[in-house]
């Protein structure tokens, strides 16, 4: 991603259809800002583009909130996105663990400016705040979608056109994630070549499914064909931006689940109902996350490939659905 070009068209964008010397004497500058920003002379610093942004009319913390969906951060209503404290709590959220150093070897940016950006002791350019957000949660597209029309950002326009068609081929066909996993296996590729009802047959769908969820990979980008096997683009589709497809998959999984445990299917299957305290709920519900954080691990670091799973962990207090 060109982030410097991504910069310009963004700050185009703000700008709308005003003259550049307008927009800046509304943004309070007597030079003419805008065009040094939209030249890439200059750059303005992230809290000053979520300045202008507001200026706009973007309700920066209603468009925060549709960001982050059903579970939005404390510090929203602490601080204003246009300061550098907020900015600096923005991308610390979004780096969630990841730790400094992996920041840098994934944006080559230092360790000293990130930190230091990460306490507010200085602030990041936009290109650069682009690329620092971009790294830690791979979800840059739904934030600039959240704050200016993404028709009027050309560079990744694309992009997020087919970012919307997975997420929704995802919702309509959840069995594509389990297909891009099953050609990674290490038999599918070791096969002379691909033969369709193979996958189907592999992970308990019908040919009519694999058809569909080919045809919808091809479409969207996900897959290549080499001439002899299909290989995937993409390693899984981010649902954080459309939570209802996320609870669609998660429902699909422990439906399959159910299915597989009424068939008497092999896995592993295991339940406990239990009364608690809720201090110790809390500490079980830290222990689920740490598991599959865990889990996430082992599966990254695993090879050969020699077969599809499913985890489909769960945790839940009875009372909480009173709430819905």
């Amino acid at each position: 991603m060109d982030y410097e070009q991504l910069a310009k068209e963004f700050l185009r964008a703000l700008r709308g259809r005003r003259s550049q010397v307008a927009w800046s004497r509304r943004l309070g500058y007597r030079s003419n800002v805008a065009y040094t920003w939209e030249k890439g002379r200059r750059w303005p610093t992230a809290a000053e583009a979520f300045r202008a942004a507001e200026r706009n009319g973007v309700d920066l913390g209603e468009a925060l909130r549709r960001f982050f969906g059903a579970a939005p951060p404390d510090w929203l209503d602490t601080y204003n996105l246009t300061t550098a404290k907020a900015v600096a709590a923005l991308l610390d959220e979004m780096r969630g663990n990841t730790a400094i150093v992996e920041l840098a070897k994934r944006t080559d940016i230092s360790r000293y400016a990130i930190s230091r950006w990460l306490t507010a002791q200085t602030e990041p350019r936009l290109p650069d705040f682009f690329r620092l957000f971009q790294a830690s949660s791979t979800r840059l597209l739904d934030l600039v979608c959240a704050l200016v029309d993404p028709a009027d950002v050309p560079t990744v326009a694309e992009q997020i056109r087919l970012q919307e068609m997975r997420r929704d081929g995802a919702f309509r066909l959840p069995w594509t994630q389990a297909i891009l996993r099953s050609l990674e296996l290490t038999a599918y590729q070791s096969l002379p070549a691909h033969q369709p009802g193979w996958i189907a047959n592999r992970i308990g769908i019908d040919m009519e499914q694999e058809a569909a969820c080919f045809a919808f990979l091809q479409e969207t980008d996900q897959v290549a064909w080499t001439g002899t096997h299909y290989v995937g683009r993409t390693v899984a589709v981010d649902t954080r931006g459309r939570p209802e497809i996320g609870r669609r998959l998660k429902a699909h999984w422990t439906q399959e689940g159910a299915r597989r445990i009424a068939a008497g299917a092999p896995g592993q299957f295991s339940y406990v109902v239990f009364s608690i305290s809720e201090a110790d709920f809390e500490r079980i519900r830290d222990l689920h996350l740490r598991y599959f954080n865990t889990l996430r691990g082992i599966i990254s670091e695993s090879s050969p490939n020699e077969m599809v799973a499913v985890a489909n962990v769960q945790l839940f207090g009875l009372g909480e659905m009173s709430d819905v």
